[in-house]
């Protein structure tokens, strides 16, 4: 039988930021999943391209987004959403930032929900609550769940590894085990980043805006392995493999590492 997957993306989350908020659930997680700490994004390492990069599992001289911009794809690629819904499975986006509504085609999610205050406070912990109560009325087959506060208030404002991005990603990961404890039985959750940040911004190939976390934890993932490489091309192969569909043609990623039925 396919798996149920949560993604979590806490835009902006460097690996040591994720290990030094502070977080007691950091170390539960780190117990009860595959964790890969070296994970690579892509070039440019700006919000946008990586989620393009991220659903569609190519670099973004391929997929053509390299700003915080949208434009139509030249050579269009099927995007995990799309694929998804064409196999039949129910998926949702939760959101804080308006310009992801371009990660799927139109009436392809089953349920979207944009929770945009910008720059307020808070609103991590609103779109959070409201998934929540989505997925256990609905159970979908996949959810996105994106937290934008730690780049936008964290890094942007005050400073990547800042005390007040720290404590930023902190609340994310509350978030995140708010949302672990109330899943229903037999969901897979992975939590990642889409790039990582230094001083007040990022963007370039520097190590420091290029390595995300990736923390993979469920059934069919093995407890307290500790991984190199990885990349976020890999998680929406990762996430079709789960849910039993077939990958695009076009996508370049490898699945991560999980245990055969």
């Amino acid at each position: 039988m396919a798996e149920k997957v949560i993604l979590v993306l806490v835009d902006g989350m460097r690996p040591d930021g994720l290990l030094q908020c502070g977080h007691p659930f950091v170390d539960t997680l780190r117990k009860n999943a595959t964790v890969y700490l070296q994970a690579q994004t892509v070039i440019p390492s700006v919000t946008l391209p990586c989620h393009m990069s991220l659903f569609h599992s190519v670099d973004p001289e391929r997929h053509g987004i390299t700003t915080n911009t949208y434009a139509p794809q030249v050579r269009p690629i099927e995007g995990l959403v799309d694929r998804l819904d064409n196999h039949g499975k129910k998926c949702a986006f939760f959101y804080n930032w308006e310009e992801l509504r371009d990660l799927s085609r139109p009436d392809h999610l089953h349920t979207s929900l944009l929770i945009s205050e910008h720059k307020a406070e808070h609103t991590d912990d609103k779109i959070t609550d409201a998934a929540i109560r989505y997925i256990q009325e609905e159970q979908p087959d996949f959810l996105f769940l994106y937290l934008g506060e730690t780049d936008e208030l964290g890094g942007h404002d005050n400073g990547w590894m800042s005390d007040i991005y720290l404590q930023v990603v902190n609340n994310a990961i509350a978030c995140t085990e708010r949302l672990y404890k109330s899943l229903p039985e037999g969901y897979t959750l992975i939590l990642t980043a889409d790039h990582g940040g230094h001083g007040r911004g990022h963007g370039s190939d520097m190590p420091e805006d290029m390595t995300i976390p990736i923390l993979c934890t469920g059934p069919r993932f093995e407890k307290g392995l500790e991984l190199p490489g990885g990349s976020i091309k890999d998680i929406a192969v990762t996430i079709a493999d789960l849910l039993e569909v077939s990958h695009a043609k076009e996508w370049e990623g490898t699945a991560l590492q999980f245990q055969s039925k």
